[in-house]
């Protein structure tokens, strides 16, 4: 654990129950008197707080002291992706948020299973939760767009990704990609795009597997 999030983070006193401390004393096993970092995700600081009182439910932490430490990608990277199954968009999370990503917009395209509802709130917990052990001090900024037509109108310069002879490099500056569902998008929606990129590799790679090795790639 790098930090623990809570959004007041920077008062000088917090009460601590719930979620955050069953986190703090059931899981990390902090003590009475200990100094742990938690950030709001906000602002940027790191702010120690000691561990003043503790009972069964509930806790008190104090402010001593804060350093403004910013953890960041040293790069903007914004993924569109066309919605999959909502528990292989959960896994995948993780992965994205390590390697940097900025922003992620999922959207519907024609061969999207339009039954996937994906729940944002709880796709930011597993950011957070991400964040705390990675170190990573803003949250991937996350979007719901209804369709691909709203998506190309809202951003003009997005590279899609799907087979083709013109490998993604590293070197190519990208700031925008879209990878499709799983079956691929259809050859109406391929023509929406002024510029294809493929992966080097002879294999079909599934929607997440695109998403991870897409986002490293112009990361690196």
């Amino acid at each position: 654990m790098q930090f623990v999030y809570h959004p007041d983070a920077g008062e000088e006193i917090l009460k601590i129950e719930g979620e955050i401390y069953n986190y703090i004393f059931k899981v990390r096993r902090h003590k009475k008197g200990e100094v742990i970092p938690l950030r709001n995700m906000e602002d940027g600081y790191l702010y120690f707080y000691r561990i003043d009182e503790v009972d069964r439910r509930k806790a008190t932490l104090v402010l001593v002291d804060k350093e403004y430490k910013e953890i960041v990608p040293k790069r903007f990277f914004h993924l569109l992706w066309c919605i999959v199954d909502p528990k292989t968009i959960e896994k995948t999370l993780p992965m994205l948020n390590e390697i940097g990503v900025g922003k992620i917009t999922f959207l519907y395209c024609e061969r999207s299973q339009k039954n996937f509802r994906l729940r944002l709130d709880k796709l930011q917990k597993i950011l957070i939760n991400s964040s705390q052990q990675c170190g990573r001090s803003r949250l991937i900024e996350l979007e719901m767009v209804e369709s691909l037509q709203e998506a190309l109108q809202r951003y003009e310069d997005v590279v899609l990704i799907d087979f083709s002879e013109d490998f993604l490099s590293c070197t190519d500056n990208i700031q925008r990609a879209l990878i499709g569902p799983e079956g691929g998008i259809t050859p109406q929606e391929r023509a929406r795009f002024a510029k294809v990129k493929g992966l080097d590799t002879p294999m079909i790679l599934r929607s997440e597997t695109a998403a991870v090795s897409v986002s490293a790639k112009v990361m690196a």
